[in-house]
């Protein structure tokens, strides 16, 4: 059976307003919510807590799991237990969405901004390996960038829309250097890598599971690793860095970084539903492709071979020549239509709050995918009749030839 028909029975009308992409909720989160506020168990301790770890992990492929207040929480943490400090230097994806970014601001340290690459719009392997060869000088024991001086510590590239990207040439050219590799796998549960699952593949690999994920506990967000002394730095470092089980003590600045139990309960339900979800998300994709097979001008999301994409973001590239219109036009012409659509991040070298900062920087394939892409409706629970009435809409605005 499709399952859109076991997690959405009966679309809405078409008329309605179509979202974006939004929870869904259809199986024990009810239950297990009630269960911790009638227990009084709702803050950052209890069975809950511990029982997502363990599900997020095996998920993962990893030995242990951190719950946290929030993906960006996940990412800070990542970046301490990777050594990162004020000046340092972190290669990152251009093509993401700020918080990674951020987080490596809030460490003190400075991003180092690399292209995507044009064909599945993931972070660019080669852009990594030509920054670490040609941009730095290693020394045998730091590799520090030639223009700044400042050392280069580690590499956090962000898998995309539900994508993975190509990470054997970045893990390489990572062990070469010693540099930990964080993955920012936020966007990428349920996705594989050459059969691996994302988040357990590079040293550290962190999960976001904001309402728009594709599981949810509201806010929330899980590191996750295969090193002990990683585990254990990050669970000391987000509980406040408290060194005795009774007295106040703490032996350095800590963060309140814990996920609440009643949080976790919802996200034991979510992770429960997972397979469904992906499979949901697959489904749709599938539908998308074979609809857009016959508009010019709108290129599908790819998957590389090499991948197993949820595509948590179903996304489109708009080619203004072919399609008549340019990707903005169609965003204004769909949400007329109460259509809800999004253009893909403004690329992180060009955002106000971290340009200008280390003088030109050319990414010229994130700029255009930014220019061109949208993502539209992909909710869990869209129907295929809700799905045809955005993919009709789309079709009756493309005129090609006319712009």
């Amino acid at each position: 059976m499709n399952p859109l028909e076991v997690l959405a029975p009966g679309a809405p009308p078409a008329a309605d307003f179509v979202p974006l992409i939004v929870p869904h909720m259809s199986g024990n989160e009810w239950r297990y919510v009630k269960e911790c506020l009638d227990t009084n168990w709702v803050s950052s301790v209890g069975s809950y807590v511990d029982r997502f770890e363990r599900m997020v992990a095996e998920r993962a492929g990893t030995k242990y799991a951190i719950a946290t207040v929030n993906g960006t929480a996940a990412l800070h943490i990542a970046l301490l237990l990777a050594g990162v400090e004020a000046d340092d230097e972190v290669v990152i994806s251009s093509l993401t969405f700020i918080a990674p970014a951020n987080t490596i601001r809030y460490a003190g340290a400075w991003p180092v901004f690399i292209d995507a690459e044009p064909r599945y719009w993931q972070i660019d392997p080669a852009g990594v390996a030509g920054f670490l060869e040609e941009g730095c000088q290693w020394d045998g024991q730091v590799l520090r960038n030639r223009r700044t001086g400042r050392r280069v510590k580690a590499i956090l590239p962000v898998h995309i829309l539900g994508h993975s990207v190509d990470l054997d040439p970045i893990l390489a050219a990572a062990a070469k250097y010693r540099l930990p590799v964080i993955e920012d796998a936020t966007e990428g549960l349920g996705a594989t890598y050459r059969g691996k699952s994302l988040g357990g593949i590079g040293h550290a690999g962190c999960f976001s599971f904001n309402g728009n994920k594709i599981i949810t506990t509201g806010g929330g967000g899980m590191l996750v690793t295969n090193d002990a002394e990683w585990a254990a730095r990050a669970r000391y470092l987000t509980t406040q860095a408290k060194d005795d089980p009774v007295e106040y003590i703490h032996g350095e600045v800590g963060y309140n970084y814990r996920l609440t139990n009643v949080l976790a309960a919802m996200g034991c339900a979510q992770m429960e539903q997972l397979d469904a979800y992906v499979a949901a998300k697959q489904t749709i994709a599938a539908r998308y492709f074979a609809a857009f097979q016959d508009i010019p001008g709108v290129v599908p999301m790819p998957q590389a071979d090499w991948s197993e994409s949820t595509f948590w973001m179903y996304t489109v590239l708009i080619n203004e020549g072919r399609f008549g219109m340019n990707s903005r036009r169609l965003l204004a012409a769909l949400a007329e239509k109460k259509i809800q659509c999004r253009p893909l991040w403004q690329p992180i070298h060009r955002s106000p709050a971290h340009s200008g900062r280390w003088g030109e920087m050319s990414c010229p394939v994130s700029e255009d995918l930014c220019r061109q892409c949208l993502s539209l409706p992909c909710s869990v629970g869209l129907s295929p009749t809700v799905q045809d009435f955005v993919i009709e809409a789309i079709r009756a605005h493309a005129h090609p030839g006319k712009e």
